[in-house]
């Protein structure tokens, strides 16, 4: 039904950048919110940046600062410029959506994987 595919990991050296896509199968507005998930093996995925359909926006306090989560309506894509990046951001980057609130129900993109090393 809802098919979310993610873009632009690498391998990336400390204190470089890159920019995640997420191409969304439909509108985004389809969704109450888009979001950014990372996880390392053998811990649990953790949210990294959120936007809602309002636009509000919520971040990780690792990614503050350094991460911006954007939307480009028109092309049904989100996105997560990443800067100043650490070895400790090495993660599979996953996109979410989410739909609701009256019937919740989260979706997940396959993942893609960020490499910070030198």
């Amino acid at each position: 039904q809802v098919q979310l595919v993610e873009s632009g990991g690498g391998l990336v050296q400390p204190g470089g950048s890159l920019r995640l896509s997420c191409a969304t199968s439909g509108s985004i507005f389809n969704f109450i919110a888009m979001a950014w998930y990372r996880q390392n093996p053998g811990k649990e995925r953790e949210l990294v940046a959120r936007i809602t359909i309002g636009s509000v926006t919520n971040y990780a306090d690792f990614a503050k600062g350094r991460f911006t989560n954007s939307r480009d309506n028109a092309k049904n894509a989100v996105y997560l410029q990443m800067n100043s990046l650490k070895p400790e951001d090495t993660a599979v980057y996953y996109c979410s959506a989410e739909r609701g609130p009256a019937n919740y129900l989260q979706y997940w993109g396959q993942g893609t994987q960020v490499t910070v090393s030198s």
